[in-house]
């Protein structure tokens, strides 16, 4: 007996840590995505799939990774297998056709813009014609990003937000409380300067006293600035300006350079040039990777295909740079490229006014393929970009938070930084429970519609009764589960008025056991006197009867008990004594040889669903409250 209970505790063991790890890997796979990490989310989705596990949402998932990765003959195989889904969202018909066009099938392509067009898709059938890009983002589909004014702005130029150890560096022209102005001829506002404030401040310093103390902020421009991994070291951008001299080219313009500061008692200090600089061209925006191997930069050097191109360069264990690399014209055009910024999963951010975008600078960001090669740029749509300058990109960690800045109207003046929360995947998850003994029920389908009942999507619940399934926002569910041998459970849920930092909601679905109509036949109601909870002689050989079928015929058989009373006594007395009948009745079989865990419940429910009406409100005959006097007999389980 102690090994099949340890065999049994091992086995409980072993699903849940199957149930976990498949909770696990979706999870990571969509904190891949959300963090524009598609190669190895693709992956994530494809092990996803492979192990049939949300194989319906991971090849959508997965299609939409290959179309990032400009990979159109892949993503048209999850397409076409994404659009056979019953109630497919109708962007994926779009989608399947710009993969079409990838792979230059024209005209099927044009099968399924018109489907889904006729589905109620808006198209504009110029862009079509002229755009030879497959690729379009899911970004710019529907906003997913909530943005506010940070209370540091000023009514000068702000910018170039970076988020550090709970400090937040930023680089702006509010050189406010000082008597003496070094003004910018160009905008005759005060000159950029680097600020640095808390995270979680509850009240804003005065702006001269957010100043970053040490000797980066000079007379002249000075910023954004990007630290190292360790904290120990700050690159900066500044006018080519140092040891208080000013240096121009050629020309008479003073360009902007790269330097670097050290952290040393607490101050930014030893500034130094880097030795890629010259005085011939500018170097600015400077941001490490996350470990701090590579500083990417915008140039105009020689090597740039036009205005200024992001570059990078490779720093070794011993803080040397290598040479200045163009990142190729995926990323570059003959306009301004500016800003880059890379995240945690070396994805690149950068602003330009040569990709196609919204109007004037736009944010991108990278796609690239196994080989870590870029392959293509997604413009991150709105409300990050609009019709104005949108730059300065920046993401924290966890892929969800971070600033960019904007000189877009509602802000306070000039350039404006924003932060943004980007909108975590919302899903809907909980068990199917079994409603007569609280267990879970595996293997159950459960199938989500809208509130129209156009069917969703249609999945099963894994070993432990567990589901779970990604769903929009701001719309009503109806959700079922169904299983054989139980009748279909049907619950409504709505993922309206949610917070943006809401990403489940729990629901679960309970199912009642169909009783077997035939069987119940042979187990007959047994009835009680009047006040008693004692077996009577006809009452037993009804039980008599149960216990033979129990022990020869069903000997799998599981059942539970429900006792009830008239109506007459207090609610109070009528459930001890329904209790009282339920009891006798399971100690009556238990004495005759059934094994107690057959008999998965017995339970006493006082006066509730009386079997006529005969609640107190009218005169009823004794043999009609007989009827209500009684223990009924539920078929759990026959094999």
């Amino acid at each position: 007996m102690k090994l099949k209970k340890y065999i049994t505790v091992y086995i409980v063991l072993l699903f849940n840590l199957c149930l976990f790890a498949q909770q696990s890997k979706v999870k990571k796979a969509d904190n891949l995505f959300n963090k524009f990490a598609f190669v190895d989310a693709a992956e994530a989705y494809k092990d996803l799939i492979n192990k049939d596990y949300q194989a319906d949402y991971a090849s959508r998932r997965l299609a939409d990774c290959y179309t990032f990765m400009r990979n159109p003959d892949s993503a048209l195989v999850y397409y076409q297998k994404t659009v056979e889904q019953p109630n497919i969202p109708i962007e994926y018909y779009y989608k399947y056709a710009q993969a079409l066009r990838g792979v230059k099938n024209y005209k099927e392509s044009r099968v399924w813009l018109k489907k889904f067009k006729k589905s109620g898709g808006k198209l504009k059938d110029v862009k079509f014609l002229k755009d030879d890009n497959f690729i379009t983002s899911i970004f710019n589909a529907k906003p997913n990003y909530f943005l506010s004014n940070v209370d540091f702005n000023s009514k000068y130029s702000d910018f170039g937000a970076y988020e550090h150890q709970n400090k937040i560096y930023y680089t702006s022209a509010q050189d406010e409380g000082v008597s003496t102005k070094h003004l910018y001829g160009w905008n005759k506002e005060p000159f950029l300067d680097v600020y640095v404030t808390d995270k979680d401040a509850k009240t804003s310093k005065p702006f001269y006293k957010s100043k970053l103390p040490g000797d980066v902020n000079s007379i002249y421009h000075d910023g954004p600035v990007t630290i190292s991994p360790d904290g120990k070291t700050m690159y900066f951008s500044r006018n080519n300006f140092i040891e208080k001299t000013l240096k121009k080219d050629k020309k008479g313009i003073s360009n902007l350079k790269i330097y670097k500061a050290s952290l040393i008692d607490s101050v930014w200090t030893n500034v130094e040039e880097l030795k890629f600089n010259s005085d011939e061209y500018s170097c600015g925006h400077p941001a490490l990777n996350r470990d701090g191997t590579k500083l990417y930069f915008a140039s105009d050097m020689p090597g740039a295909l036009g205005g200024s191109d992001i570059f990078y360069v490779d720093i070794d264990s011993n803080g040397n740079f290598g040479a200045p690399v163009n990142l190729g014209d995926v990323v570059n055009t003959d306009e301004n490229e500016v800003f880059p910024f890379i995240n945690n999963e070396d994805v690149l951010f950068f602003s330009s006014e040569g990709h196609p975008g919204l109007g004037l600078l736009d944010v991108f960001a990278t796609s690239t393929n196994k080989n870590k090669d870029i392959v293509s740029v997604i413009n991150l749509g709105i409300p990050v970009n609009s019709s104005k300058d949108d730059f300065s990109f920046t993401m924290n960690p966890d892929g969800l938070t971070g600033y960019f800045a904007s000189n877009r109207r509602g802000g306070k003046g000039s350039d404006d930084i924003y932060a943004y929360n980007r909108i975590p995947d919302l899903k809907v998850e909980g068990f199917i429970i079994d409603a007569v003994n609280s267990k879970p029920i595996a293997k159950a389908t459960v199938i989500l519609y809208d509130d129209s009942n156009n069917e969703i999507t249609k999945i099963e619940s894994d070993d432990l009764g567990f589901y779970s399934i990604t769903i929009e926002r701001n719309n009503d569910f109806v959700i079922t589960a169904e299983k054989n041998k139980f009748i279909t459970g049907t619950e409504k849920f709505t993922s309206k008025k949610l917070k943006v930092s809401d990403i489940k909601i729990k629901q679960d679905i309970i199912l009642n056991p169909i009783e077997d109509v035939v069987l119940l036949a042979e187990l007959n109601t047994i009835y009680f006197d009047f006040d008693k909870y004692n077996i009577r002689p006809d009452a037993a050989k009804e039980l008599d009867k149960v216990v033979n079928l129990m022990t020869n015929e069903y000997p799998k058989m599981t059942i539970k008990l429900e006792s009830y009373t008239d109506s007459r006594g207090t609610d109070a007395y009528n459930i001890d004594l329904s209790v009282n009948r339920a009891k006798s009745t399971y100690n009556y079989l238990i004495s005759k040889g059934i094994k107690p865990e057959r008999i998965v419940s017995y339970e006493g429910f006082g006066e509730q669903k009386l079997t006529n009406d005969c609640d107190g409100s009218k005169n009823c005959l004794e043999s009609q409250h007989q009827l209500n006097r009684r223990t009924q007999f539920i078929i759990i389980k026959m094999k």
